[in-house]
């Protein structure tokens, strides 16, 4: 057996919100307690002086795409672009640095926040590219803009014919044009980017993410690829695959490797993009109510057969169409399921990705089925308000009903924070700040539970409710993070949601200072399953698995 000691610092933890100390051994928490009680941790291997720092659960992204959000670390990023002329004059920048007939890949285009209100076209992409097939992804990653150079890459006899000849590719064009980017990354490139991406997230304190790829031929081959990886942190495959059929369900996760149908199986797309499904017109595209996807019986025969399966079930919905949609299937496959299928849903743990714009009849049937919301709080604070994208796409009325966070959570919705990234970055504390200080008062989380929905909430959206996991509690699994950071305070409640005290007697754990413009916290270490797969010098002389 081999312990770790680490003491000197702050530890998150309700077994003692006192404790300065903590043990590890053989990647299990195995002491947690004040400076006065070390000797009570045993005769440790290693001995770690955390000097102040505040060591916290790890986090859990509950959904990513790793291969995307490489490519935007290592590509090209277009989040900056300030005006169509400054978007264009990067991106030919950067194809200026590529071969005649390199891929072009980027990402983050957001042409509601520039003056123009407008894309480029296929003519001006083409112009700033020349010979090189360029793919790029605008921010939400429902429609991209590409050039006519990665069409002529096309397999012979191709049907093209639903591309728009000038603007952005929306829908089953969209998937087209970025499979077809995806056949012209190397193994090398790929590897690359998807190294890069994790990497980033454990410099962000972050364990497990949870890897949302497509269910088509490419999505497997590139799930396949970041599975066969070894990556130091935890990937947890969710394969976006509709099925009927119990034993279909069954089959894909032993081909696949993916640990749920669920994911990014789209039931619409996305408010920015005019493809989230709405059961009244865009308010500014009044002949547009959006895409759907995925009819009412499919919806209810996938999470029949996955129940069936005894496989984790779930949708991407966003408009309030495909939010409702997937309640009204949860109710229906699970009166399908006989006198125990509230049980047997539920066990299933089944997902809602996003549910951006749930009303309460939809949020009861979510509570009603064990069904967990994985949300994206930087999705609020990048175009939430009275005068954000919503606003414009939707009317300041379905504006500020979106994202309703405190609804979810006072109804018993179980909760899982993520970034979605790339649409934003993996910045847990980030995303947890804009949970609290929602654009709409009153629909935001306290910290606690903010914190939580990063942390615990991940892995209960994963279906594990071991002992602890997900907090730090002595027979808990070591997935930790350790942050330097300002003065600990006792977290707010939100009087909504709030099942808890804050009276100092609670006995409530201490959390960083949340408000808007604090400091949030730096990560200098990242613990997963008790190896050390991040560290700042911390961890100096302990090898990285001594714990584990």
């Amino acid at each position: 057996m081999t312990t770790i000691l680490l003491r000197g610092g702050r530890v998150h933890t309700f077994a003692d919100p006192d404790a300065t100390a903590m043990a590890i051994t053989d990647g299990i928490i195995s002491w947690i307690g004040g400076e006065h009680a070390v000797q009570m941790a045993g005769e440790p291997d290693h001995v770690v002086h955390l000097d102040g720092a505040l060591v916290a659960p790890g986090f859990v992204d509950a959904h990513v795409h790793t291969t995307d959000a490489g490519l935007a670390l290592t590509g090209l990023d277009l989040g900056p672009a300030t005006s169509l002329g400054d978007c264009l004059h990067r991106i030919s920048a950067a194809a200026a640095g590529l071969g005649p007939r390199a891929l072009l890949w980027g990402h983050g285009w957001d042409e509601t926040a520039w003056p123009e209100n407008r894309p480029p076209t296929r003519s001006e992409i083409d112009y700033a590219v020349g010979s090189r097939p360029t793919y790029l992804s605008r921010v939400d990653v429902h429609s991209a803009l590409i050039s006519t150079a990665l069409l002529d890459g096309a397999p012979a006899g191709s049907d093209l014919s639903d591309l728009h000849p000038t603007l952005p590719q929306k829908r089953g064009a969209h998937h087209q044009v970025r499979n077809l980017a995806k056949s012209l990354l190397t193994p090398e490139r790929r590897a690359a980017a998807q190294r890069a991406f994790l990497d980033s997230c454990a410099a962000a304190g972050i364990v497990e993410i949870h890897e949302c790829a497509a269910g088509d031929g490419p999505g497997r081959q590139d799930l396949r690829a970041l599975l066969d990886l070894g990556a130091a942190i935890s990937v947890r495959g969710y394969l976006a695959a509709a099925v009927s059929d119990p034993q279909e369900a069954a089959e894909l996760l032993r081909t696949t490797g993916a640990v749920a149908l669920a994911g990014d199986l789209s039931v619409d797309g996305a408010i920015g993009s005019r493809t989230a499904s709405l059961s009244h017109p865009y308010s500014d595209d009044e002949n547009n109510c959006g895409t759907r996807y995925l009819s009412d019986d499919e919806l209810t025969e996938h999470l029949w057969a996955c129940a069936v399966a005894g496989i984790q079930p779930g949708f991407h919905a966003i408009g309030d169409d495909g939010v409702s949609a997937v309640g009204r299937a949860l109710r229906r496959a699970t009166s399908r399921l006989g006198d125990n299928g509230s049980v047997v849903m539920a066990g299933c743990v089944p997902r809602i990705e996003h549910a951006e714009m749930a009303d309460e009849e939809a949020i009861a049937a979510f509570a009603a089925t064990g069904t967990v919301a994985c949300v994206q709080p930087m999705f609020d604070a990048a175009w939430g308000g009275v005068d954000g994208m919503y606003a414009r796409r939707l009317g300041r009325d379905r504006a500020v009903l979106m994202n309703p966070f405190a609804a979810l959570a006072s109804a018993g919705v179980a909760l899982a924070l993520s970034s979605d990234a790339p649409v934003t970055a993996a910045s847990p504390w980030a995303a947890v700040q804009a949970a609290v200080h929602h654009r709409t008062a009153g629909s935001g989380l306290s910290p606690r539970a903010a914190f939580t929905a990063h942390t615990r909430g991940g892995h209960r959206a994963a279906g594990r409710t071991d002992r602890g996991i997900g907090t730090i509690t002595v027979g808990a699994p070591a997935h930790l993070a350790v942050f330097i950071t300002g003065e600990l305070v006792r977290p707010a409640a939100n009087p909504l949601v709030a099942r808890w005290s804050t009276d100092p007697r609670s006995r409530v754990p201490l959390l960083p200072d949340l408000t808007p413009g604090a400091t949030l916290p730096t990560t200098i270490a990242t613990i997963a399953g008790g190896r050390v797969v991040y560290d700042t010098g911390l961890f100096h002389g302990v090898p990285a698995a001594a714990a584990g």
